[in-house]
Order: structure tokens, then C-alpha cells, then sequence
């Protein structure tokens, strides 16, 4: 059966605006979230400027992980707000705190981890890519890989959320999964059309694998799979094999990494996500991620797993 809006449990029966399941209601919780975002987002930043944390480089260390990080609580303190309106448990949303660095986490890492080398790895055999002479040693060396892991995890966390959270969770119960899946891919994608050197194939990679951490979603019932593989291949694209990620070429790389080629091949300025390579791991990783993880009846999996769990995709 393909999926639809009637194949989500309802709630039980009331009539309150923040448990209504009609699709009108829906949309403008979902604006209301949109609204808190901002409004919290907005105040931490001011607090952080009024208290003159200010004046940095924009890819400083210090600069990048304040931003991330407020713009992380400003998703959060939004989603917490509308589980207090609705009267839900905040882990309904896709991060229960009992997942938190778990298995499926680690398991993404390893996705993340594996995509990017597999890309990179067929560019190098083809000679399109080069790993250059490391940059950094020591405690440089250390100093910086921390650095990139604990960015790379908020940033994770930031973006699987803001797109795969609250908004995933709510539009569900009025679309049906996939069309919700297609909405949160589509915006997470055009999001990126701001970084400087993205390209539309770019884009389409963006969106692609918005939709596999999507289906991790459905399989998984959390976001912890999708944050770990996210955390992992940009700290792998950034840090470890020094390439553009998402068009940007951040400092405290390992490597004078060079990428040439084809841009069909290399990604261009976007980076490698953009490659055929990346688009080919990821229709395998569908594949395998579906043989890992088969679909299971709703009713065999616990809650808050069991609102993204079917048993048909």
C-alpha cells in the first residue's frame, strides 16, 4: 500500500487547536514553529551580541560553533514549546535523549564515514583527486580534529532537525511520510543555494540525501542515524580528505587536498556531493540501509519509534 495520511495514528479525539489533525492545523502549527524558531534564534543571537561575543572572522573556530550551536538551541527551545502546547514528549520529534550517541548513531558514522572515502577514493584512482602533503601536525593536528567532530556533530544535529524534526513529524500526520519526506528534502536543498560555490547538481545531491536520511527516519524511528552519518561525512569532507563541502573550503583542513576532473565527476565548487560517484553510493546505501533494516509492522515497535514506522514504504 503506498503511504497516505491514513495510515498515521490518530490521536486520541479533542478538539484543541495544538491537537487537531486536520491539514490547515497542521501547516500553521508548523508556521507557528517556524515563527518560535526565529524569534528564539534571534534573541540568543542578540544576547550573544549584547554581551560582545562579537567581531570574529565568520570562519573562525569560535565563530562557526557559537553560530551553530544558538542555532541549534533555537530549534530546540522552538520544538520544546510546541510539545508543551501539544502535550507531547519532545523525543516524539524524531531525538529521543535514550538514542543519544548510540548505536544507530554510530552506525550513520560509518555510512558517512564509508561515502565520502568511496567517493574520494574512486576520483583518486581516476587521478581526479590528490590528498596533497599534511598541513597540520601535533597538537595542531588534535586540537583541530576535535574542533571539526564537535562542529560537525552540532551542525548535524542542527540540520537533521530544523528539516527532519518537528516539521517531518507534524506535516506526516497531514501528507503522509513521503510527500512530507519530499517538502523537507526539497527546503533542505534550497537552504543550501545561499552557500558561495553550490551548484544545482549540487542541490540535487542535497536533496537526495535528505531523502535517504528520510528513510533512515522511517526505518530507524529516530534521527540518530541520520545525525551521525551527517556529522561524519562533512568531518570526513572538511577535516580529513580537505575538499569544498557545499561549496566552502573551511580552514584547519589535514591536507593540501586538490579535486580536478569533470565536473560531473568531481562536483566542481560544490565538493564531492555533487559527483556521480556520491549519487551512485547513495542509491546503493537505500539498498543496503533496506536489507538492514527491513520494514516491521507499526504495532512490534515501541513509541515514539512507532509513528514513523509502517509496514509499507
Amino acid at each position: 500500500m503506498p503511504d497516505s495520511p491514513v495510515t498515521v495514528p490518530a490521536d486520541s479525539t479533542v478538539s484543541n487547536f495544538f491537537r487537531n489533525q486536520q491539514l490547515p492545523f497542521l501547516l500553521l502549527r508548523v508556521f507557528i514553529y517556524l515563527l518560535l524558531v526565529e524569534a528564539f534564534t534571534y534573541e540568543l543571537f542578540w544576547i550573544v551580541k549584547f554581551a560582545g561575543f562579537t567581531g570574529r572572522p565568520a570562519l573562525s573556530p569560535a565563530s562557526l560553533i557559537m553560530g551553530e550551536s544558538l542555532r541549534l538551541a533555537g530549534v530546540l527551545a522552538a520544538a520544546w514549546a510546541m510539545s508543551r502546547f501539544e502535550h507531547r514528549n519532545f523525543g516524539d520529534y524524531g531525538l529521543p535523549l535514550r538514542g543519544a550517541l548510540g548505536k544507530y548513531f554510530w552506525q550513520g558514522a560509518l555510512f558517512g564515514l564509508v561515502e565520502i572515502s568511496a567517493v574520494l577514493g574512486a576520483l583518486a584512482a581516476l587521478g581526479y583527486y590528490k590528498f596533497g602533503v599534511v598541513e597540520i601536525h601535533g597538537s595542531k593536528f588534535i586540537q583541530w580534529a576535535l574542533f571539526w567532530a564537535a562542529f560537525f556533530l552540532i551542525v548535524g544535529l542542527f540540520e537533521e532537525f530544523a528539516f527532519r524534526g518537528y516539521a517531518q513529524y507534524t506535516l506526516t500526520r497531514g501528507v503522509g511520510f513521503w510527500l512530507a519526506s519530499l517538502a523537507t528534502s526539497v527546503t533542505f536543498g534550497a537552504v543550501h543555494l545561499m552557500n558561495p560555490g553550490e551548484s544545482w547538481t549540487g542541490i540535487a545531491g542535497i536533496v537526495l540525501t535528505g531523502l535517504f536520511w528520510c528513510f533512515t527516519l522511517r526505518r530507524t524511528g529516530t534521527l540518530w542515524f541520520a545525525v551521525g552519518m551527517h556529522a561524519a561525512f562533512d568531518f570526513g569532507e572538511t577535516f580529513l580528505y580537505s575538499v569544498p563541502d557545499s561549496g566552502t573550503i573551511f580552514p584547519g583542513h589535514l591536507s593540501s587536498a586538490t579535486l580536478a576532473g569533470p565536473t560531473w565527476l568531481s562536483g566542481g565548487t560544490a565538493g564531492p556531493e555533487a559527483s556521480v560517484f556520491d549519487f551512485a553510493a547513495l542509491l546503493l546505501f537505500f539498498y543496503v540501509f533496506h536489507r538492514l533494516y527491513p520494514d516491521i509492522p507499526k504495532d512490534s515497535v515501541s513509541p515514539p519509534n512507532r509513528f514513523f514506522r509502517t509496514r509499507s514504504i
